[in-house]
C-alpha cells in the first residue's frame, strides 16, 4: 500500500513538473511573438512611452504606467549626469511654461514661477545645466530664429579646448521642447499659419539637409496641441478654441511625422492622454496641476536619458531603453549552465556515441539533472530581467488587493493544516519552522509585489518577519553547535555553499552586486559569528559560568564593530580594494544593526529550552506549576502582541519605528512562539501549504529579485503579452515563480552536496565528519542526497537528536575515481607539467580547504576581470 501511494505521488509530481514546464514554454512562445511580431517596430518601448499609458492609482494621478515599460523617477544627480554642461530650451506658450517648471522641480523643488511675469523669458543654471524658457506662442521670436538656424548661443562657460566641435556641442541644446498652437486659434488663417511653422520645422531638421547645416538640438520634442477641458474654459476661450480645430492640428502633426519616419522630431501625444485622463487636475481647463506636469517632465527625461546613462543595476529604466549585451563573463556562464549538463546527460544516455570518450568530464546523471534544472532556471531568470523578452511595469499599492491576497493565503494555510500522528512534535519543530518561514515569506512577497513599504503600518510588521528569520538563524545554529559540537571546516563550507550558491551565480550572471541580495549575505555573516562564538573555548560550552559571559562578550564586540565609525569601513575598504567589489559600509551597517540583538535572543532561547529538556524540569513538575506559568505566559504573550501592534501603528513613520525596532522585536517574536506552542495540539499541527513555501523560502526571496518582480525588484514582471490583465498576470507568474523556486531549492541541495563532497577513504581521502543541518533559515543548508525532511533539533528530546546526513554522499561522482594516473599509461614518463596537473586535481578532490581556496581565487579573478559597466550606446531614436 505504501509503495502504491509513493508511486502515485511520484507520478503526480512528474505530471505537475511537465505541466509547469509546458506553461513556461508557452509563456516564452508568447513573449517571442510579442517581441518579434506584435512589437517588432517598438522593441525598446519608445513609442509606448510617447503614445500610451494609464493611471495605475486612479484619481490620485501620481503613478502613470506606459504600456509594457517602467517610467523611471529621475533625481537631480541622474539628470545632471545626462545633461551636464549642456542647455535645455523650452520655447512656446504657457502650457510649455508649465512643463518647463515641471522639469525644473526635478532639479530643485523650491523653484517656482512666483514673482515672474507670465509672458516673459527665464534662464536658470542648476546642476551645471542651463535651463531656459522662451515665451514665444507664435514661434516668431529672435531666439526661435537663432535656434532653427543653428546659431543659438548658450551662456554656459566655453569648453577649455575651444575646438569647433566642442563649441558647437556647448551651444547646441541637448533637449529642445517646442509648444505652440492654441494661440493661433481664433486668428484669421491661424491654423494655416501654424501649419507653415510646423512645415518649416520638419524641413529644417530633415536628414536630407543634415550635411548643409548643424543640428539644431540633440533631441527635438514638438508638443501636441493640448486638448483643453472645454467645460472648464472661460467664455472667451470657449469661443476661440474648438475641439475639432485642436483635433485637426494634432492630426496634421502626426501626418507630418508619419510621412517623415527618419525625422528627429518626436511628438509625445501621451501629454494629452495624461491630461485627458485627469480632468480634475485643472481649474481653468487649460493649465494642469504640478502633479501632471511633473509626470510629463519625467516622460521627457525618460525619452532623452534612459539610453544615455551608464547601464548598471538596477535596470529600472525600461522605456526607450536598449538592454546592454551580456559581457564575456555572462556569456561563458550562460553557455556553461545551458549546455554542459544537457551534453553530459546525452553522453551518459548514449555511451556508444563518439562523444562518450569525454564521459569522465561529467558527474552522474542525478547531479547533471539538478544542474540542468538549476542552469535552465538561471537562463530563464536572465531572459526575464536582462532582455526585452518580458515586459516590466510599475508597482502599485492597493489596500484591498493587499488584504485579499493575504486573506487568501491564510485560508489556504488553514485549509491545508494537518495534525501529525506522532503527536507532540516539540518546540519549534522542523515542520513548524518551515511553516513559520512559509507564511512570513508569502507576506513579504505580497508586500514587495504591491510596494507596501510606503505604508508604515505594513512595513513595521514585515520588519518583524525579517527579524524572525534571524531569530531562527540564532536558534538553529546554536542548537546544532551546542549538541553536535561539530565545528569542522566541512560543516562551515556546506552551510555557506547552500546559502550562497544561487546568490553568487545570480550576482555574476545578472551583473549585480552580492550584497544587493542582502538576505543570503546577512544570514551567512551571522552563521560565521555564531560559529566563532561557539568555537572559542568550545570544550567549556556546557558550563554556564563560561558560556553566558562568552555570549555577552560576543554581543559587545559585534555592537562595537558595527556601531563604531571606522572598523566596518576599514574591512569593506580592504575587501573592495582586493576583490574589486563596491560594497557600501553604511548600507550594510543599516541592515545589520536593525536586527542586531534578535540573533542572540534566538541563541539564548535555544539554550533555555535545551537546559529545560536536559534537566527534565517539565517532567518533574508534580505541582502543576508549569501549567500555571503556561497560562500566565499565554496571557502575557497575547497582551505583548496587542501592545506591539498598537505601538508600531502609533509611530509617526517607519523611520521613527526603526529606532525602536532592534530593542522591541523580541516581544512579538517571543509572544508568537509561546502562543504557537501553547498546546500539544498546536505543536502537532502544521499547514502543508505554508511548509511547502517555507521549504523554498530562501529561493523565493532571491529569485523574486528578477522573476515575478522585475527590473531588480523595482517593478513587476509581465509574463503575459496583453495590455492590462494585471491580476491574471499575477496568477500565472506566481505559479511559474513558485515552481521555479521549488525546483531550484531541490537542485541547489544536490549541487551543494556535490560541490562539498568528501571522498571516501578508498578514493584517497579520509571520510569527513558527518554534517549537520539546523532546522531553520539554514533549512536544507546541509547537503542532501534526498529530499526527505529530517527531524528538527529541538523536537521531542535532546537525547534523540537528528540523524544528520553525512557530508559525503552515498553515490560519489564517478569522475572522483578518475585521474590522469588512471588512464592507460604509455611507456613514456609523463611530463612534469602533467604530473603537476594530476596532483592539483587530486588535491582539489580530496581537500575541501584547497577546493574552497580555488573557488575564492576564481571569484577574485572574476571580479578583477569583469568588464567595465556598459557604456552608453547612444540614443535609440534618430538624432540627425
Amino acid at each position: 500500500m505504501l509503495s502504491t501511494l509513493r508511486s502515485i505521488s511520484q507520478s503526480t509530481n512528474l505530471t505537475l513538473f511537465h505541466l509547469n514546464c509546458s506553461l513556461i514554454a508557452a509563456l516564452l512562445g508568447l513573449a517571442t511573438y510579442r517581441l518579434f511580431i506584435k512589437d517588432w517596430s517598438d522593441p525598446n518601448h519608445c513609442q509606448a512611452l510617447l503614445h500610451t499609458g494609464d493611471w495605475l492609482d486612479g484619481s490620485r494621478h501620481t503613478n502613470w504606467q506606459p504600456t509594457g515599460c517602467m517610467l523611471h523617477t529621475y533625481k537631480p544627480k541622474s539628470v545632471g549626469q545626462c545633461l551636464a554642461g549642456r542647455s535645455v530650451v523650452f520655447i512656446g506658450d504657457s502650457i510649455t511654461r508649465v512643463l518647463f517648471y515641471g522639469a525644473l522641480r526635478t532639479m530643485d523643488p523650491s523653484v517656482t514661477p512666483d514673482g515672474q511675469s507670465k509672458h516673459s523669458d527665464r534662464t536658470l543654471k542648476i546642476g551645471g545645466i542651463e535651463w531656459r524658457y522662451v515665451w514665444d506662442p507664435f514661434l516668431n521670436s529672435t531666439t526661435w530664429s537663432e535656434i532653427i538656424s543653428g546659431n543659438y548661443l548658450s551662456s554656459l562657460p566655453s569648453p577649455t579646448s575651444n575646438s569647433k566641435e566642442d563649441l558647437a556641442l556647448k551651444n547646441r541644446p541637448a533637449l529642445l521642447v517646442v509648444g505652440s498652437g492654441l494661440w493661433y486659434l481664433g486668428l484669421p488663417s491661424g491654423i494655416d499659419t501654424w501649419k507653415q511653422k510646423v512645415d518649416y520645422l520638419f524641413q529644417i531638421t530633415s536628414p536630407r539637409l543634415a550635411h548643409k547645416q548643424a543640428r539644431i538640438a540633440d533631441e527635438i520634442v514638438l508638443l501636441p496641441v493640448e486638448y483643453p477641458a472645454f467645460e472648464k474654459l472661460n467664455q472667451d476661450r470657449k469661443q476661440r478654441m474648438h475641439p475639432d480645430q485642436v483635433q485637426k492640428m494634432n492630426d496634421y502633426t502626426l501626418k507630418k511625422s508619419n510621412s517623415s519616419p527618419s525625422s528627429p522630431i518626436v511628438i509625445p501625444t501621451v501629454m494629452n492622454l495624461i491630461s485627458q485622463q485627469a480632468p480634475s487636475e485643472t481649474q481653468d481647463g487649460l493649465h494642469y496641476s504640478n502633479k501632471l506636469s511633473d509626470i510629463q517632465a519625467r516622460i521627457l527625461f525618460n525619452l532623452h536619458c534612459n539610453d544615455q546613462l551608464l547601464k548598471k543595476f538596477p535596470l529600472d529604466k525600461t522605456c526607450c531603453f536598449q538592454y546592454p549585451p551580456p559581457n564575456w563573463i555572462q556569456i561563458i556562464l550562460l553557455l556553461f549552465l545551458l549546455v554542459w549538463a544537457p551534453l553530459g546527460i546525452y553522453i551518459n544516455h548514449y555511451p556508444n556515441s563518439p562523444l562518450a570518450v569525454h564521459s569522465h568530464l561529467f558527474p552522474s546523471n542525478d547531479r547533471l539533472n539538478s544542474l540542468a534544472i538549476f542552469g535552465g532556471s538561471i537562463v530563464l531568470i536572465f531572459l526575464s530581467d536582462r532582455t526585452s523578452m518580458f515586459n516590466k511595469e510599475q508597482k502599485q499599492f492597493d489596500r484591498l488587493q493587499f488584504s485579499t491576497l493575504n486573506l487568501l493565503a491564510l485560508v489556504a494555510g488553514i485549509w491545508s493544516a494537518v495534525t501529525s500522528e506522532k503527536g507532540d512534535m516539540g518546540l519549534l519543530n522542523r515542520e513548524q519552522t518551515d511553516e513559520w518561514k512559509g507564511w512570513m515569506q508569502i507576506a513579504i512577497l505580497i508586500y514587495h509585489y504591491l510596494a507596501a513599504s510606503q505604508v508604515s503600518g505594513i512595513y513595521n510588521p514585515i520588519r518583524i518577519c525579517v527579524a524572525s528569520y534571524l531569530f531562527m538563524t540564532g536558534y538553529g545554529h546554536f542548537t546544532y553547535y551546542y549538541l553536535k559540537k561539530d565545528f569542522s571546516f566541512p560543516r562551515i563550507l556546506s552551510v555557506l555553499v547552500r546559502l550562497n550558491l544561487l546568490t553568487l551565480v545570480l550576482a555574476y550572471v545578472m551583473d549585480t552586486d552580492y550584497l544587493s541580495y542582502y538576505f543570503s549575505p546577512l544570514v551567512s555573516m551571522w552563521f560565521l559569528i555564531i560559529w566563532a562564538t561557539m568555537f572559542i573555548g568550545h570544550q567549556w560550552n556546557d558550563r554556564m559560568v563560561f558560556l553566558l559571559p562568552k555570549l555577552a562578550c560576543s554581543v559587545v564586540l559585534i555592537v562595537w564593530f558595527f556601531k563604531a565609525d571606522k572598523p566596518l569601513e576599514w574591512v569593506f575598504g580592504f575587501i573592495n580594494l582586493v576583490f574589486g567589489t563596491e560594497w557600501n559600509a553604511n548600507e550594510w551597517r543599516f541592515r545589520v544593526t536593525l536586527d542586531m540583538f534578535i540573533v542572540y535572543w534566538g541563541m539564548l532561547t535555544s539554550l533555555i529550552y535545551l537546559k529545560v529538556k536536559e534537566h527534565k524540569w517539565l517532567e518533574r513538575d508534580h505541582s502543576n506549576r508549569f501549567d500555571q506559568l503556561r497560562k500566565i505566559a499565554i496571557w502575557i504573550s497575547a497582551l505583548g502582541l496587542v501592545w506591539f501592534f498598537w505601538f508600531e501603528i502609533s509611530r509617526p513613520n517607519k523611520l521613527i519605528y526603526n529606532l525602536y525596532h532592534p530593542y522591541i522585536s523580541i516581544i512579538p517574536i517571543s509572544s508568537f512562539i509561546i502562543l504557537r506552542n501553547s498546546t500539544e495540539f498546536l505543536r502537532a499541527t502544521n499547514s502543508k501549504f505554508f511548509v511547502f513555501i517555507g521549504q523554498c523560502s530562501l529561493e523565493t526571496f532571491i529569485i523574486q529579485f528578477h522573476f515575478w518582480l522585475g527590473a531588480d525588484t523595482k517593478g513587476i514582471l509581465k509574463v503575459l503579452p496583453f495590455r492590462g490583465h494585471r491580476l491574471l498576470n499575477l496568477i500565472v507568474s506566481t505559479v511559474v515563480f513558485i515552481f521555479v523556486s521549488h525546483q531550484v531549492a531541490q537542485a541547489s541541495g544536490t549541487l551543494s552536496s556535490w560541490l562539498c563532497y568528501k571522498p571516501k577513504p578508498s578514493v584517497s581521502a579520509s571520510v569527513g565528519p558527518n554534517d549537520g543541518g539546523s532546522s531553520l533559515e539554514e533549512a536544507r543548508a546541509k547537503p542532501e542526497t534526498s529530499h526527505q525532511q529530517q527531524p528538527h533539533p529541538g523536537s521531542s528530546s535532546v537525547n534523540q537528536h537528528d540523524s544528520y546526513l553525512p557530508l559525503s554522499t552515498n553515490d560519489i561522482d564517478k569522475d572522483v575515481h578518475l585521474s590522469l594516473s588512471d588512464s592507460p599509461r604509455s611507456s613514456q614518463q609523463p611530463s612534469i607539467f602533467l604530473q603537476a596537473i594530476d596532483s592539483l586535481r587530486n588535491l582539489y578532490r580530496s581537500q575541501l580547504p584547497f577546493r574552497a581556496l580555488v573557488w575564492l581565487a576564481c571569484f577574485w579573478i572574476l571580479n578583477l576581470l569583469t568588464p567595465s559597466k556598459v557604456n552608453s550606446h547612444g540614443h535609440i531614436l534618430p538624432t540627425h
